[in-house]
């Protein structure tokens, strides 16, 4: 088979996620292919907020400042947050956190995932050390002297060092790999809008364990939330059918507490939409010269918002394993190195997606309802336990990449080989 050139790393997929992936690896000197079957549309701020936002945490914002893209995203509308508040459905116990308590300057950041990808792709653009190979798409797979040989659609075959799987849930590498998942289904699914209140979101995240599944309001820049309402497919199917101001009422009704606090009246409503509900993890993340990263590797329930954060601390994790390799003089690509990085963020990740369903089990039957508080009380009152999650969520604990950890790309490029 031919191919016009090799290179050290080619990504499918130039998501959020792959396009990290791509600038990291550029900037540590990797020259680096990334394939997207489409380019993603120019973000426009005199539109309307998007259906689709992140929490960013501040892990994900230090690997997105060594990518490059930071400084463009914080330019255009985001939303610092440095409260969160988690209710249990009738109020009875709740937890505060507030970025000043744990040493950090916020929790997370609310921005349109459509601004990220923008952002990342005009970084990509910009720097060398990376071929974007768009339109095109992935069709076949084959390995020569050991080393993956892409075809694409197009009829171009490109050969890589290492293959990087950052193509979706429903990734096309992953199954060519022959990689199997364990897969949840919730029979469930997430609505999402964006919601005004009569009160201005005061730039609080805020989530409730309402009956039926949780409800989240995350503030954005002009005081207005984006909601995730977590329902059971038909009670979903149904509030999507109705008018906005019968969907405000009942979104409100299940927003209300016996405090009368925030959010209070809701008043209007933009449009709906909605997505299932799922748990995917994978039972490895590496084959042969291979890895994946992302939802191609991992899907948790929207609960604690970590879905795009873990994929960039993949991102993050393989940028660092890879440098550390070449730093030592190791074989970059060896089984060695990439089952490394494939324990390693696989541990972490299963921590985050079996606790987040461990959580959404216990506030599901009513039966529960107790120990459900017990247990949230002990927290509430715990320095501790709150301490600890909210390391993990920023991105910030001890097993955390470097890069999430605040150390610059520069710092790792100079670490000593010995």
């Amino acid at each position: 088979m031919t191919t016009d050139r090799k290179f050290d790393v080619l990504i499918v997929g130039a998501g959020m996620v792959g396009a990290t992936a791509a600038c990291l690896l550029a900037r540590s000197g990797f020259s680096v292919a990334i394939l997207e079957a489409r380019e993603p549309q120019v973000f426009d701020s005199t539109k309307a907020v998007g259906l689709r936002v992140s929490a960013f945490s501040p892990g994900a914002q230090a690997i997105l400042t060594e990518a490059g893209a930071w400084r463009q995203i914080e330019q255009q509308r985001h939303r610092p947050y440095r409260r969160m508040r988690v209710e249990d459905r009738d109020e009875s116990v709740v937890i505060a956190f507030s970025a000043p308590e744990f040493g950090l300057e916020r929790l997370g950041t609310i921005i349109e995932n459509q601004l990220v990808q923008w952002s990342l792709w005009q970084t990509l653009q910009a720097m060398g050390g990376v071929e974007i190979i768009c339109p095109d798409q992935l069709e076949a797979l084959d390995y020569e002297n050991d080393e993956p040989v892409v075809r694409l659609s197009s009829g171009r075959s490109v050969q890589c060092r290492l293959l990087v799987g950052a193509d979706g849930a429903n990734s096309k590498v992953r199954r060519m790999l022959g990689i199997d998942q364990k897969h949840w289904e919730y029979g469930q699914q997430g609505i999402v809008s964006v919601v005004e209140t009569a009160k201005p979101n005061p730039g609080i995240a805020w989530q409730r364990f309402a009956e039926g599944g949780p409800l989240a309001f995350l503030p954005l820049q002009d005081g207005t939330s984006s909601i995730v309402w977590s329902r059971p497919e038909a009670e979903a199917r149904r509030l999507l059918e109705l008018d906005d101001a019968a969907f405000c009422a009942e979104l409100e009704q299940a927003a209300a507490g016996e405090s009368q606090a925030w959010p209070g009246t809701i008043c209007a409503c933009g449009p709906r939409a909605a997505f299932p509900l799922t748990m995917q993890l994978s039972h490895c993340y590496a084959a042969s010269r291979a890895v994946l990263i992302g939802d191609a590797a991992h899907v948790v329930h929207p609960l604690a918002g970590q879905g795009v954060n873990l994929g960039l601390l993949d991102a993050a994790g393989l940028a660092e394993v890879l440098v550390a390799a070449r730093s030592h003089q190791a074989d970059i690509y060896s089984e060695k190195t990439l089952r490394k990085f494939a324990r390693w963020r696989r541990s972490e990740v299963e921590v985050m997606a079996r606790g987040i369903h461990g959580i959404r089990g216990l506030f599901m039957p009513e039966v529960l309802a107790p120990l459900r508080r017990f247990g949230l009380g002990l927290v509430a009152r715990s320095w501790i336990a709150k301490e600890a999650f909210i390391k993990r969520a920023a991105g910030k604990n001890r097993n955390a990449p470097a890069l999430a950890r605040g150390v610059a790309l520069t710092d790792l490029l100079r670490a000593p080989s010995s």
